[in-house]
């Protein structure tokens, strides 16, 4: 990948702004804050345009709860086609976290990820989509 050079001009408060988001994320300069917040612009269109896309739900439940277990294995089996693998973490004797991997439209990753962190007895979840 070839690196390309090029000049760009900024209002002071948007390039006050850039250096602030660049150092607020430890970006050591404009430029990476910039191909970042450019690749993060291009993940976010192709999840609005529905492309496939790989992603990741991280799940924290407590693995007592009743038939929370059952529910969360019914619904990955009705999205078996988009799973691509699950790892199961114990945090500590009540706490459970899973991470589930995931390629698909995003669409589906969406819909999947809700139906689970919706799930009655799931503590805290989250969605994470790349390109």
């Amino acid at each position: 990948m070839a690196i390309v050079r090029f000049g760009v001009s900024l209002d002071k408060e948007i390039l006050d702004s850039l250096d602030s988001y660049a150092s607020n994320n430890s970006f050591s300069n404009r430029s990476q804050a910039i191909r970042h917040l450019i690749s993060e612009n291009t993940i976010q269109e192709k999840w609005d345009k529905n492309h496939v896309v790989a992603g990741t739900i991280m799940i924290v439940y407590d693995h007592h709860k009743r038939n929370l277990l059952k529910t969360l294995n019914d619904i990955q089996h009705d999205y078996h086609d988009i799973i691509l693998s699950s790892l199961h973490f114990h945090i500590d004797h009540h706490n459970c976290m899973e991470i589930i991997a995931l390629k698909g439209k995003a669409f589906q990753l969406k819909e999947l990820a809700d139906k689970i962190i919706a799930t009655k007895g799931i503590a805290h979840g989250a969605l994470t989509m790349t390109k």
